[in-house]
């Protein structure tokens, strides 16, 4: 080293970053050029005393557009412990592409005398001149780096408008193509999505469909990321299990903040398969809920399972001499899978008036009504938990996305920015998703039921029900009855009330 004994040692650690990890792989690549720059640099500085750390602080695959880089921290931690006198990088860009963040760095750096070099942009930062300089072109830096991303957002903007799928992690029931660009139906995944989605309508209950998605084995995507890393699928929360319900993508489609259009890739759920889960997902109230294609007006269509199992049990009849003959049949005898000792089939009749005939002495009897609020306060209380655990894992799961989409704000590179569109639709389903279950909650908080009020509204049920069409008496008892068990063997039926229905029965009857 050719110093004098007399002079100072300027200790010159050298800082290199790439946005991308595209063409890292190579033995020789942009952050061994930039390096090798620094290096040549310095050696030329050498009669001041300059010398080359060993440590290599790089960044391969980082933004500028913030500090959050573990090569960066790493180096400041360094200066901090006052083992660098300067920092040496190819250009000004490589250490920051952000005004703010680049005087943070600078104040850090004077705070721990330690200077800043940059290769090709030589300035001196000691005098205003020099400040200048390196401001007006930190400046410059940051306009260009909001230029493109605005550019690259046009363009993912564009390609969403035509169909395209613009990258993010892909999701259960498709591949991202092995050229990329585009997504594959996966056959197996589908299949799985479908049964998702058909056992959600037939249960219309997202924790029945997570209890079961999660006792068949089901789990979210499993994928390897570009950068070889694998993504293993992780059991259903209610939260994954309602995005997946709610995901346009299935249907064909792409989303462009709250517009759709049709996509490139191939549906996975029929439009009717679509809109029987997309209406139990409005959370419209159960008398609104109700229209539907109960032609026959079979009172218990939906309510009514098979126990121990607790398998839904279908509305079905035949026909003799011109008569119909109405039963509930087990959902196991309608796909000819029916296992022995199973609920086979019930009277539709007769179990319809039992069930009228335990409502009615409800009205009659303020023990028995006292004993079915108790159970439905009971259920509401279940509900209400439930439902405030999946509003903090909401909140939760909003705000880490939140994090993250400020993390990647400033990011310029194609990768980041698409990432980031990916994370503000996800942002926005999950936002969208806390609104409506703080609106359940709400609701629950807000509903009151009294058993002197039940049996007021219950004691001339004879005289409403007379006054009721078929289509009207449907509307009801799916409005107070929430669910019917029916054991064969034992002959027990067990009838769970609607905390909610309970409620807006009572109030409509009073008003």
């Amino acid at each position: 080293m050719n110093t004098t004994p007399s002079q100072k040692i300027v200790r010159c650690a050298i800082y290199t970053r790439k946005s991308v990890t595209e063409g890292l792989e190579q033995e020789f690549n942009t952050l061994d050029a930039q390096r090798e720059a620094a290096e040549a640099f310095i050696a030329s500085q050498r009669h001041e005393g300059w010398v080359a750390l060993p440590e290599h602080y790089d960044d391969g695959g980082f933004t500028g557009g913030n500090t959050d880089r573990p090569a960066l921290k790493a180096l400041m931690a360094d200066v901090e412990a006052g083992q660098v006198d300067c920092i040496v990088v190819y250009k000004v860009d490589r250490l920051s592409r952000s005004l703010l963040d680049f005087a943070m760095i600078m104040g850090a750096l004077d705070k721990h005398d330690c200077s800043f070099v940059s290769v090709t942009q030589q300035f001196n930062t000691s005098h205003s001149m020099g400040r200048l300089t390196l401001n007006i072109l930190l400046s410059f830096a940051q306009f260009e780096r909001e230029i493109i991303a605005e550019r690259t957002r046009d363009k993912i903007h564009s390609a969403r408008r035509k169909g395209k799928w613009t990258g993010g992690p892909p999701i259960l029931g498709y591949d991202v193509a092995p050229n990329g660009g585009r997504l594959l139906v996966n056959p197996e995944e589908a299949e799985q999505v479908r049964r998702i989605f058909e056992h959600y309508v037939e249960s219309e209950s997202l924790t029945a469909t997570l209890r079961w998605a999660n006792a068949e084995g089901l789990t979210t995507k499993s994928y390897t990321t570009r950068k070889g890393i694998r993504k293993e699928g992780r059991p259903f929360s209610k939260s994954s299990l309602h995005s997946l319900l709610t995901n346009v993508q299935y249907l064909g489609k792409v989303t462009l903040k709250t517009e759709v259009f049709d996509g490139e890739h191939e549906a996975i759920i029929s439009h009717g398969l679509w809109k029987k889960a997309q209406a139990r997902m409005e959370g419209r109230s159960v008398l609104e809920r109700r229209p539907e294609r109960n032609k026959t007006h079979a009172l218990l269509r939906g309510l009514l399972y098979a126990e121990p199992d607790g398998v839904p049990m279908y509305h079905s009849f035949t026909t003799k001499n011109n008569r119909h003959y109405r039963y509930y049949v087990h959902r196991d005898v309608i796909k000819r899978a029916d296992t022995p000792g199973t609920t086979r089939t019930v009277p539709a009749g007769d179990i319809e008036a039992f069930v009228l005939e335990k409502i009615k002495v409800i009205g009659q009897s303020e023990q028995l009504a006292a004993e079915t609020i108790r159970q439905a306060r009971l259920r509401r209380a279940d509900q209400l938990s439930e439902w405030e655990a999946d509003a903090r894992q909401l909140r939760s799961a909003a705000a880490r996305t939140e994090q993250e989409i400020h993390r990647l704000a400033g990011a310029n590179d194609e990768e980041a920015v698409v990432k980031l569109a990916s994370l503000q639709d996800r942002l926005a389903r999950e936002q969208g998703r806390l609104a409506e279950v703080n609106r359940c909650i709400e609701n629950i908080n807000t509903e009151t039921l009294d058993e002197r009020a039940l049996v007021r509204a219950l004691s001339d049920f004879d005289g409403i029900w007379d006054a009721l069409r078929g289509e009207e008496r449907v509307k009801l008892m799916h409005l107070l009855i929430q669910r019917v068990g029916y054991n064969a063997q034992s002959g027990e039926v067990q009838i769970d009330f609607h905390p909610s229905g309970l409620n807006d029965f009572i109030l409509r009857q009073a008003s």
